[in-house]
C-alpha cells in the first residue's frame, strides 16, 4: 500500500507539473518576447497583422483597417539579443500608455476599497442577526452573484442613463461597489466565528461596533485580503463595462487599450502586456497564503 501511494504521488506530481507548465506557458512567452526587438519578433512570428492604414503612430491605428493574417507562427522563448527598446517605447515615448494605466487605477482602486467596506458591514449583519427577511435577502445576493455581468448589462446601462452617470466613471464604480461576490464570501466566513467570542465580549461591556471592529474584522483578515485580491484581478481586467458605459476612448482603461496595441504593433503588445501583468502577479505572490486560507475557510473545507 505504501509503495502504491508513492507511485500515485509521483505520477500525480508529474501531472500537476505538466498542467502548471501548460497554464504558465503563455505568460512565459509574453515575458520572454517582450525583451525581443521588433525585427526579431517579426522574423519569428511572421506577419501576424496586416494594416491598410497610413497612420505612423501605433496608438492611432484604426481597428477597422487591421486584418488578421492566418500565417504560420514560430513561437520562440529565448531572444537572440535582449533589448529594452519595447519598454522604452511604451513607458517613455508614448504617454498614451501611462494615461490608460492611470485610468485603470482610477477605476479599480475605488471599487476595491468601497466594495470591501460595504461587504464588511453587510456580511456582519447577515452573520450576526438572524431572521427570515435576512435569509431571503442573502438568497437574493447569491442569485445575483450567479448571474454573469452580461445579463445585468442592459439594466445597469438604463439605470446609469437615468441617474446621469453614463459616460462617467461612476457608471462603472457604483455597480462595482455593491457587487454581491465579496458579501457572500465574507458572510460564509463570519458565520463560522464561534458565538462564544461575542458572548464574552458582551459580558465585558462591548457594543456591536466594538464586536465588529475588535473581533470580526481582525479574525477576517485573511479572507479580506483574499477577497480584495480577487476583486482587484476581476476589475483590473474588465473589458465589457468600459466599452458599454464609456464611448470616449480617452477614458478607457488599459485592459481595453491592449486590444488596439495587439492590432497595431505586436512587439509593443508583449511589453505592454508584461507591465500590465506585474501588479496582479505581485499581489498574488504576496497574498497567496491568504487567498488559499480564505477560500478554504469560506468554502467549508476547514472548521
Amino acid at each position: 500500500m505504501r509503495r502504491k501511494k508513492k507511485v500515485f504521488r509521483f505520477f500525480g506530481t508529474i501531472l500537476a507539473l505538466i498542467c502548471g507548465l501548460i497554464f504558465i506557458y503563455p505568460t512565459i512567452v509574453t515575458l520572454a518576447d517582450s525583451f525581443m526587438s521588433s525585427t526579431e519578433i517579426n522574423a519569428h512570428y511572421g506577419k501576424v497583422f496586416e494594416s491598410n492604414s497610413d497612420s505612423g503612430d501605433w496608438w492611432d491605428m484604426p481597428v477597422k483597417d487591421t486584418t488578421y493574417k492566418n500565417e504560420k507562427v514560430f513561437i520562440k522563448i529565448k531572444p537572440n539579443r535582449v533589448t529594452l527598446s519595447q519598454y522604452a517605447d511604451v513607458l517613455f515615448k508614448s504617454p498614451e500608455y501611462l494615461f490608460k494605466f492611470w485610468n485603470s487605477v482610477k477605476l479599480t482602486v475605488p471599487i476595491l476599497v468601497f466594495q470591501i467596506l460595504v461587504a464588511l458591514g453587510a456580511s456582519y449583519s447577515f452573520a450576526r442577526f438572524t431572521g427570515r427577511l435576512k435569509e431571503i435577502m442573502f438568497f437574493v445576493y447569491i442569485i445575483l452573484m450567479l448571474m454573469p455581468y452580461q445579463v445585468t448589462l442592459v439594466p445597469n446601462f438604463i439605470v446609469a442613463q437615468t441617474m446621469g452617470t453614463i459616460e462617467t466613471y461612476w457608471s462603472i464604480i457604483l455597480p462595482g461597489i455593491f457587487s454581491p461576490f465579496s458579501v457572500f464570501i465574507l458572510t460564509k466566513y463570519m458565520r463560522r466565528i464561534p458565538s462564544s467570542y461575542t458572548e464574552a465580549a458582551k459580558i465585558d461591556g462591548a457594543g456591536e461596533w466594538q464586536i465588529f471592529t475588535k473581533i470580526y474584522v481582525p479574525l477576517c483578515k485573511g479572507t479580506i485580503v483574499s477577497v480584495a485580491l480577487l476583486i482587484f484581478i476581476d476589475y483590473w481586467n474588465m473589458v465589457e463595462q468600459p466599452l458599454i458605459m464609456l464611448s470616449d476612448k480617452d477614458k478607457h482603461p488599459l485592459s481595453v487599450f491592449l486590444a488596439q496595441i495587439n492590432q497595431g504593433e505586436v512587439g509593443l503588445a508583449f511589453a505592454v502586456a508584461s507591465v500590465y501583468m506585474i501588479p496582479c502577479i505581485l499581489l498574488f505572490l504576496y497574498c497567496e497564503e491568504y487567498l488559499v486560507e480564505g477560500i478554504a475557510y469560506s468554502g467549508g473545507l476547514k472548521g
